[in-house]
Formats: C-alpha cells, sequence, structure tokens
C-alpha cells in the first residue's frame, strides 16, 4: 500500500515543529513507519520557532492532530503550553514527543529511552553500573536523566565551562533527589578527572555536537590512551556514521554504536505513544540503511 492510496478523509496527522525543519529524517522515517503497520497516518514538517511556538500548539487541539515531534529550537520551550508533562519530560525540561488525547496535550520526551533503547537491542545491560557521558546539553541532559532512571549506578559528566555547565550542575541535582544513581560534574578541561572517572566506567558516550558537521573530525577525547578494549562507546551523532571518536574507539578495539540506534528508538517511542502500537524495528532498521546520509 502507497502512502498515496492511504490518504483520505479518515487519515489522522502528527507533526514536526523545529526551525530549520526541511533536513530531517523523522518524517520519511515515520511514514515509512505507518506505512508497513497499515495506520492511516501521516507526518509533516512545519517549520517553527519561539515566533510561532504558542500558535502552532494551539493548532494541534484546533486541527485535530494526533501529536507532534518537537526539535530545536522548541524542545525546552513547548512545555508551558502544554497539559500535562510526563515524569521524565519534567525532570529532563524538555519535550520531543506531544500526544493529543481529545484535545489534553502531554508532553513527552523519548531521546533519553531512545538511547536505552538502543542499547539493550544490542544486548547491552548498563543497570547497575557506572556509565561517564560528556556533554550537558539537550541530548546529554536525556540520556543522563533516562539512565538515572531505569537504574543505572552511577553517572560522571563531563563537559566544558560554557553556558551548559550550569545545566549540567542541575542535572545532578535531579538524578541525586529523584533516583537512586550517584551522579557529579567534571570540568572537560581536567584530563586527569576524565581519565579516572572513564577508568571504572563500563561505558563511554559522546553527546556533543563534535563529530558532526561543521565539526567533523573533531573530539574532545585526548588521545586512545583513554580507553579500553571492553569498554562500550557510543556517539549520539549519525551523520556521518563514523566520527572519529568513535574511529578512535575502533583503533583500540570497543564495541561501538553510532547515533543511528537513538535516532530509531526515539522515533519509534514516539509512534507507540500516538498509536498505541510498536513500531516494526528489523523493517525499520533495514529501510533506514537505504536512506542516504
Amino acid at each position: 500500500m502507497t502512502m498515496e492510496s492511504m490518504i483520505n478523509g479518515y487519515t489522522e496527522l502528527v507533526g514536526l515543529m523545529a526551525s530549520p525543519i526541511r533536513h530531517s529524517h523523522s518524517p520519511a522515517m515515520q511514514n515509512e513507519a505507518f506505512r508497513r503497520a497499515g495506520i492511516n497516518c501521516v507526518q509533516l514538517a512545519f517549520d517553527v520557532d519561539d515566533t510561532n511556538l504558542k500558535e502552532a500548539v494551539q493548532a494541534i487541539r484546533v486541527l485535530g492532530l494526533r501529536g507532534s515531534n518537537v526539535s530545536m529550537p522548541n524542545k525546552t520551550l513547548v512545555g508551558q503550553y502544554l497539559d500535562k508533562l510526563s515524569h521524565e519530560a519534567q525532570l529532563i525540561g524538555s519535550v520531543n514527543t506531544i500526544v493529543n488525547d481529545n484535545g489534553l496535550l502531554t508532553g513527552y520526551c523519548t531521546d533519553g529511552i531512545g538511547f536505552m533503547s538502543s542499547l539493550k537491542n544490542e544486548g547491552i545491560d548498563i543497570k547497575g553500573k557506572k556509565i561517564t557521558v560528556v556533554g550537558a546539553g539537550g541530548a546529554a541532559t536525556a540520556i543522563q536523566i533516562q539512565a538515572a532512571l531505569d537504574g543505572v549506578a552511577e553517572i560522571s559528566i563531563f563537559n566544558v565551562k560554557d553556558q551548559f555547565f550550569d545545566a549540567g550542575k542541575e542535572t545532578v541535582r535531579k538524578i541525586q533527589e529523584h533516583t537512586a544513581c550517584k551522579a557529579a560534574i567534571y570540568d572537560l578541561a581536567d584530563q586527569d578527572a576524565l581519565r579516572h572517572e572513564i577508568a571504572d566506567s563500563c561505558l563511554l558516550a559522546n553527546a556533543t555536537g563534535l563529530g558532526m558537521k561543521p565539526y567533523e573530525g573533531i573530539t574532545w577525547l585526548p588521545d586512545i590512551s583513554y580507553l579500553r578494549p571492553d569498554l562500550i562507546v557510543t556517539d549520539t551523532v549519525y551523520v556521518p556514521t563514523m566520527t572519529k571518536f568513535l574511529e578512535m574507539a575502533r583503533e583500540v578495539g570497543c564495541r561501538y554504536l553510532n547515533g543511528h540506534g537513538m535516532m530509531l528508538f526515539q522515533g519509534a517511542a514516539s509512534f507507540q505513544l500516538w498509536t498505541g502500537k510498536k513500531m516494526d524495528i528489523e523493517h525499520m532498521k533495514q529501510w533506514l540503511k537505504r536512506l542516504e546520509f
């Protein structure tokens, strides 16, 4: 069944609100998932920023959209216009998925769920263990909060002393107050601390933008001596698929994952929130391989 044959008077709509927006792979992925599941729904992208976000959220109610994805620069702003926030969205302070239940709009954050689900799908269990995450922005915060909620024992956060460092401190506070996880934040410039914290972590995650355009070929990792073969290394970057960070991990013999899995599984979580059905993950893995990233 083609997408064209599915669209009729009963077709439901979900949005994607961000700016810029035309580069996003989300509509292609969600529409393939809807087609595969035989669900009469489509996702369309709308260029929305903080100047028209309030009106765009109201349009979800007025037009009866099933919901919407939300991306930059709206993820930390949209919550004020919604009726409810999920527990993880409250703690993370970010929303990437809106669900419309007869005019009641609830905000969720599936980014961290996507990260944890991508690990589980690869047979990686970090519950009860220690991890190190570099970054304190939106994706990093989602990973850190969700990992703590899901039972990770300890998280070491590293970030440069920029505007996000205070956000990282706030993330540590929330983790300490609302979960059983131990957390601490360090200056990324402290290379001794970085080496020490990585040494007894089971996983090292890059949750910064280094490695993606326009920072291709750049990483914060000083050299490969910080890594060891039994360390799991992950990157939230998926374009390019092999970053400098992951190249270093491959050289050492680490098991490594790029951001494709996180992208897929955060989308799958959104799909299930809108439809009540699970995305066909194996089919979508094969379909995503055909996309040119």
